[in-house]
């Protein structure tokens, strides 16, 4: 589950950039009115809550809530078909974002925040990669069900 060692590299080091070259909160448009690199740090879940409650509450929370999380998602992947591939590829994305959001917290108590979306003129808040991978693969697996689902009925 989750993905090559080649792209935790080029991940890793588009993180070390961020981190080394950009302040707090700096931003640089990459495609102006879309998409911008902002450099974030959130100790919080998504969209910053819990941000404001303690540090040892947040890591007690995240780090419970991880391992429930995992344990499913382990659950959930021995139980599909070796032939279900897209369930399969979907729950790797979620389980290695998950991973990779709990290690960072484990580490510094915090995610590094980087992507930054706006859309006609709506803003979205800014996430990381391992976001990326758990809402893309939630998608998929929510679209796959359904679909297996209504396969099911017909």
């Amino acid at each position: 589950m989750g993905i090559g060692l080649g792209h935790k590299r080029h991940l890793g080091l588009m993180l070390m950039i961020v981190t080394s070259a950009m302040r707090l909160h700096e931003s640089i448009s990459v495609i102006p009115g879309l998409f911008n690199i902002t450099y974030i740090r959130n100790s919080g879940a998504a969209f910053g809550i819990l941000a404001g409650t303690h540090a040892g509450f947040r890591l007690l929370f995240f780090g419970l809530t991880s391992v429930l999380a995992l344990a499913l998602l382990g659950t959930i992947y021995v139980r599909l078909s070796p032939a279900d591939w897209v369930g399969q590829v979907s729950v790797s994305a979620i389980f290695g974002g998950a991973v990779g959001n709990l290690i960072d917290r484990i580490r510094s108590g915090e995610v590094i925040d980087f992507l930054d979306l706006s859309l006609m003129g709506h803003h979205w808040p800014a996430f990381n990669v391992a976001d990326a991978a758990i809402t893309v693969g939630v998608g998929f697996l929510i679209l796959h069900f359904f679909r297996h689902k209504s396969e099911v009925h017909t």
